[in-house]
């Protein structure tokens, strides 16, 4: 679906977990870049090229919570944490396959509580994490390739194009996923393909591995800078002993 939506349709999933129920607000979520100025003596405007990029979730607000296996309290209480974080926007409906989402991992600056008859955390988060694996990467946008459900079965659906490039690149990316439950051990991949049916080769490097899914897990696997994306994509499963497994999966195509 393509079109304006409300924050309704925001999901917020952290390190495993769908910090959604608990959560307020989040943001901004940021793109953006210092500049190099290159003005030169004749130059009768100022002129600058874009240099590092700047990414950020900006600050989490959320109610405060001690369920003992998954309030907001008992997870996110630290500080200076890395978190592997995807916040997927469903456009006028729940987060569903092709919806944009945001994506990255981030050091968490802090945790604090406050009182405003509520009980509510603030969590701000610091930029990129310099122990993140996407730091060759300055897109932090990118396309929820599968919405958060349990899978029982491999993916025989056809792979589809996504709505910015729909065409093959050769400029690497990377994926994110957050395994929510499970029974069991399970690999998660992404695969591409010239067609919608023939999207079916995996992408190399592409994969978390084979993951015990009977506890929460994430990750965000990066692939090389000149790596070939095809124009067709999919999620897929490879089940070891688990016979189900509840997850997100997204994925960020590099376009340059």
């Amino acid at each position: 679906m393509a079109g304006r939506t409300i924050d309704r349709w925001l999901r917020v999933y952290a390190d495993g977990y769908d910090l959604s129920g608990f959560s307020r607000s989040i943001g901004p979520l940021i793109r953006t870049y210092t500049e190099a100025d290159m003005t030169c003596i004749p130059d009768t405007v100022k002129g600058v090229l874009p240099n590092h990029a700047t990414l950020g979730i900006g600050t989490l607000n959320g109610v405060f919570d001690n369920t003992a296996s998954n309030g907001l309290h008992v997870l996110m209480k630290g500080a200076g944490v890395m978190r592997t974080v995807m916040i997927p926007i469903g456009i006028q409906a729940a987060p569903a396959q092709g919806d944009p989402a945001y994506m990255g991992q981030f050091e968490q600056k802090d945790y604090m509580a406050e009182t405003a008859e509520g009980v509510y955390a603030t969590i701000p988060f610091d930029k990129s994490s310099v122990r993140g694996a996407s730091l060759l990467y300055d897109q932090p946008w990118g396309w929820l390739l599968h919405a958060k459900a349990a899978e029982t079965g491999v993916n025989a659906a056809n792979g589809f194009a996504d709505l910015f490039t729909p065409a093959s690149t050769a400029f690497g990316g990377f994926m994110v996923y957050q395994v929510f439950a499970g029974n069991g051990t399970a690999t998660l991949k992404v695969q591409d393909g010239t067609t919608a049916a023939g999207a079916t080769t995996d992408i190399t490097g592409m994969t978390s591995g084979v993951i015990d899914c009977a506890t929460p897990k994430y990750g965000l696997v990066a692939i090389g800078r000149t790596a070939t994306i095809r124009s067709y994509i999919r999620w897929q499963i490879v089940f070891g002993t688990a016979t189900t497994v509840t997850f997100a999966l997204a994925l960020v195509r590099a376009s340059n």
